[in-house]
């Protein structure tokens, strides 16, 4: 039996008025001098923005934003019922220890770079469903603490691959609530575990482009939408190889979204920024959809977005062991202020 607020088998259609009550981003400098650098709140001059380590650079990020977004939302931290956090580090050591500062219940979340669009859509439903007034969706992502655990120390300098991808130093945060005059959150999509046998650590793109292909396809099967309903479609952090791979994928399922497709890992570097394949991270899509995003639907040039957040769900013991990269995205759509 189908759920009352379920569109097809995966999707959720929230059945009250839910919406973006204010949301922030911070950075690292790479991701300031690239072309979206004028729609970031915080944007810190070095890797370890003022604090000790990159661990706690990432941590001190995470709560920057958190507490951004709750000033725009003209909220105190005794307002917030819960925070869903997560990150990419261990134990999502950055959302606990954020959450320990903040002194809000917290609901430690992991999907790797999918995370953004997973803490968005639970904290959706927790308010539609009336558990909660007001939550914060949040996650972080550092290229330090990220290249140190997965894969090289940063100061190994090991090599890479031209596919390989960037990971994005910053972190978004959302706070979802009811009413008010923010972007509404729409729908959710949430994805199944797509596994197609790739065992590269650095090929990512390829690895998350069929789990982007599932959600994206089931999303419009499920909502009888299709790709041009929307002003803007975009990816978490599928990167250059990734991004050409799911267009010739959803073409080939009869969805095509070439004219409004864009990837997030794409749209925060600069072209002569040597980034790789593009950006990467939990904070790939959090700080895009968290500013950029989130100001053109504020402003009313996009009405409404598709965000697909894609994650490869690996780690360094699977990988090692030859394990194969399993992949997943969920997906949320936010619509601009009906006129």
């Amino acid at each position: 039996m189908k759920a009352q607020h379920q569109c097809g088998r995966q999707t959720w259609k929230f059945a009250n008025d839910i919406r973006v009550q204010g949301s922030a981003v911070a950075v690292g400098p790479l991701e300031g001098e690239g072309p979206l650098g004028a729609e970031f709140d915080h944007i810190y001059p070095d890797m370890y923005a003022g604090q000790a380590s990159w661990e706690k650079a990432e941590r001190y990020m995470m709560c920057q934003a958190v507490q951004t977004a709750m000033k725009k939302s003209n909220l105190l931290e005794g307002e917030i019922d819960i925070v869903l956090a997560g990150d990419l580090l261990n134990q999502t050591i950055s959302s606990n220890f954020t959450a320990s500062q903040l002194n809000i219940p917290l609901l430690g979340m992991y999907g790797a770079c999918s995370t953004s669009m997973e803490t968005l859509s639970v904290g959706s439903a927790l308010v539609d469903a009336g558990y909660a007034s007001y939550v914060v969706a949040t996650c972080s992502s550092h290229n330090c603490t990220a290249e140190k655990q997965f894969r090289y120390p940063t100061e190994y300098g090991g090599q890479k691959p031209d596919y390989a991808h960037w990971t994005v130093t910053g972190a978004g945060a959302a706070v979802v609530g009811r009413g008010g005059s923010g972007p509404r959150i729409t729908h959710a999509t949430i994805g199944k575990v797509v596994d197609m046998g790739i065992k590269d650590p650095f090929d990512m793109g390829s690895a998350m482009a069929p789990a982007a292909a599932d959600t994206l396809s089931t999303h419009f099967r499920d909502t009888d939408r299709l790709p041009s309903d929307y002003d803007m479609i975009v990816t978490g952090d599928l990167g250059k190889v990734g991004y050409a791979i799911l267009k010739d994928e959803m073409r080939d399922l009869s969805f095509d979204m070439t004219p409004m497709y864009n990837d997030c890992g794409l749209m925060i570097y600069s072209p002569d920024q040597q980034v790789f394949s593009g950006g990467s991270g939990c904070a790939s899509s959090a700080v895009v959809t968290y500013s950029y995003i989130m100001n053109r639907l504020r402003d009313g040039s996009v009405r409404r977005a598709l965000i697909c957040a894609t994650g490869a769900l690996f780690s360094p013991v699977s990988y090692q062991q030859g394990e194969s990269i399993p992949c997943i995205a969920h997906a949320v759509v936010l619509e601009a202020e009906e006129e």
